[in-house]
């Protein structure tokens, strides 16, 4: 069995562990999470991997240096999942990793670093109300207040590491910093259209966009939908859907700018009643936080104009906020160098998920190699990808190890 064919095997294998019969979920810190855990270190140590599990649940395998001791350059993924997911965001990253060691190894080569394949457990933060703490760990900003943190059962995060096997009150041991890692390297699915568009196999991750959210509430005056004429009203539905345009105005006229209003609700919610009280999400993400504050506050300048003119209140909470983290300018040069010596052009764009990768990269260098994914479509059991790619991914991964130089990550000077 050639290897893209081995890999697509275990991308199928790996989405068998799941919670829900014929549908994909597998959570952190369940019994789906672990089993597909043990699958995995049976593969990496099969691939000549070291393997353990840290403290908050990651499996790390190491292959080691030549000589041994080396400081590491950091691969991976994540194996959790969204409820009724597809069988590639995350776990693609992971096995295709194996893969590549899986070659070295067989080869008999070492390189003069040490390669980590990271499988992270909560990119997702289904479970828990928090995300990413393998991967901050790892960046050591992990904050231990978060093992407090409980799920929908009131089960804490802290106690369930412990179910799991793992000792939280260590994870201040599992960081890279401090010289340890050269850097980290993610290859994941697009989750986007754009390299299907350009009808290339694999892309460059220029930066993982900044992310700001907002509940907006909209206040005008119910009345009866049959007294109250036209020109008299307070509709704040009327009100929430031009502002709901004018945001997309905004976005369409921001170069590399995404603003998406997913949720909204109208009060009181009769059809003979007009709607009084609207309230309504905002998620707005860019590569360039500057750009996604200019684009912000012109949001609110408009919304604000708009309910002035309409009579009617509006009201802005900000309820999230992640910087952009920009990919390191060494980590693209050599992704792109592995893409062009495999045939393809370079074509870089910039993430607009999140990904592990945001957290490592806000303390070390990163990259990102995007696959490209049918259709854009992702989170959802439709995602799919070809072998053909899947191949072409694992050959651009292992042009980027063995070429890799460590000095390319370093800080000039």
């Amino acid at each position: 069995m050639n290897e893209a064919a081995q890999l697509m095997q275990r991308l199928d294998r790996l989405g068998e562990f799941t919670a829900e019969p014929g549908k994909l979920t597998r959570l952190f810190l369940t019994p789906e999470h672990r089993a597909a855990l043990e699958q995995v270190r049976t593969w990496m140590e099969q691939a000549g991997l070291a393997t353990h599990v840290d403290g908050l649940a990651t499996l790390v395998g190491r292959y080691e240096s030549d000589p041994p001791g080396a400081p590491a350059l950091l691969v991976g993924s994540h194996i959790d999942t969204v409820r009724d997911a597809g069988r590639y965001d995350g776990n693609l990253g992971v096995l295709a990793a194996i893969q590549t060691v899986a070659r070295l190894h067989g080869e008999g080569r070492r390189l003069p670093f040490a390669i980590e394949i990271l499988a992270f457990g909560d990119e997702e933060g289904v479970r828990f109300p928090t995300t990413l703490s393998g991967s901050r760990a790892v960046a050591g900003v992990f904050d231990p207040a978060t093992l407090d943190l409980a799920d929908a059962d009131g089960i804490r995060l802290g106690d369930a590491l412990r179910a799991f096997g793992c000792d939280p009150s260590r994870t201040g041991e599992i960081a890279r910093t401090g010289g340890r890692a050269h850097g980290y390297v993610e290859l994941h699915i697009e989750q986007g259209p754009v390299l299907q568009d350009a009808g290339l196999p694999v892309g460059v991750v220029t930066a993982i966009n900044g992310a700001t959210r907002f509940l907006i509430e909209v206040r005008g005056r119910a009345g009866h939908a049959g007294t109250v004429p036209m020109g008299l009203r307070r509709d704040a539905l009327c009100a929430a859907s031009e502002m709901v345009l004018a945001i997309e105005r905004q976005a369409r006229g921001t170069p590399d700018l995404v603003a998406t209003v997913g949720m909204l609700s109208a009060l009181p919610g009769a059809g003979n009643v007009i709607p009084g009280r609207v309230t309504f999400s905002l998620d707005i993400r860019s590569p360039d936080d500057r750009e996604r504050e200019t684009a912000i506050s012109a949001i609110t300048s408009v919304l604000g104009e708009i309910a002035r003119r309409r009579h009617l209140d509006v009201r802005l909470e900000r309820t999230y906020d992640e910087p952009a983290i920009e990919a390191h300018a060494g980590m693209r040069r050599l992704l792109g160098e592995a893409v062009a010596a495999s045939g393809y052009r370079v074509l870089e764009l910039p993430s607009g998920a999140g990904h592990d990768a945001m957290a490592i990269g806000a303390v070390m260098p990163m990259g990102m190699l995007f696959l490209r994914c049918r259709d854009g479509i992702s989170h959802n059991p439709l995602e799919s990808i070809t072998e053909e790619d899947a191949g072409i991914a694992v050959n651009v991964l292992t042009r980027f190890l063995t070429q890799f130089d460590p000095t390319s990550t370093r800080p000039a000077g």
